[in-house]
């Protein structure tokens, strides 16, 4: 980022900023403590992983999409809406999905309403869901078999859980980037550390067969309104879950 432009950032991200070295590659422990340091709003930001990719979005073999279980998940309560009717209703009810429904659900998202965060549904229900790809698609609220957001009926309760606890969706964006959320600047060091493993093994098991040359080019630790902390690639790649 040039000086004029940080020169329009206020006081504090300017105060966050002269205390992060541009040039250094900061192994993913050191970026995770001064990430939290540095971080200039008053509230609880959230830490923010961003991947570039050496990957082609215009192919479609070089797509990535996918999902994984954060071990400490996001720090927040996220409501599941869950597309399905049945015994696979009241098994999601049971997991703890905030709505359950069909062609309710339904009517009232193409009314307008999205208040929620994800969008689970059985196979069966896909016929019906799939007309709301206009209104849930640019939200990033469609379910998807790689998101593993539409699943058999006897899969309902795991996957109600595991979204209830700090499931993550990442997708390849038109840049080549990956962006995700790993938690709050107020979980400790080690948390988010975890979940940083957790990510790294995520987009590592997802790398495309036909992905030619070097697949992940760079990582950058960062908060909801802090500066940039540039990670050491080779080491943050090399992380694993303890």
């Amino acid at each position: 980022m040039s000086g004029t432009a940080d020169s329009k950032k206020g006081k504090r991200w300017q105060e966050a900023a002269a205390k992060v070295d541009p040039l250094r590659l900061y192994p993913p422990a050191e970026a995770i403590t001064l990430a939290k340091e540095v971080h200039p709003a008053k509230f609880d930001e959230t830490v923010e992983l961003h991947i570039k990719t050496g990957l082609d979005p215009r192919h479609a073999e070089q797509q990535i999409r996918g999902s994984t279980v954060l071990p400490h998940g996001l720090g927040k309560v996220l409501r599941v809406l869950v597309f399905t009717e049945g015994e696979p209703a009241s098994i999601a009810r049971q997991a703890g999905a905030d709505f359950v429904g069909s062609d309710d659900l339904i009517k009232q998202i193409e009314g307008g309403w999205t208040d929620f965060d994800v969008a689970i549904a059985t196979r069966e229900m896909m016929g019906k869901v799939g007309r709301l790809g206009r209104i849930l698609g640019p939200r990033g609220l469609m379910p998807n078999p790689r998101s593993g957001t539409v699943v058999l009926g006897e899969d309902i309760a795991k996957t109600v859980t595991d979204a209830k606890q700090g499931r993550v969706e990442f997708r390849l964006d038109r840049l080549a980037n990956i962006h995700v959320p790993l938690g709050k600047v107020s979980f400790d060091d080690d948390k988010l550390r975890e979940n940083m493993a957790a990510f790294i093994e995520a987009v590592n098991a997802a790398r495309p067969r036909e992905a030619k040359g070097q697949y992940i080019r760079s990582a950058t630790l960062t908060t909801t309104m802090g500066p940039g902390i540039h990670l050491d690639l080779q080491q943050t790649l090399a992380m694993k879950q303890s």
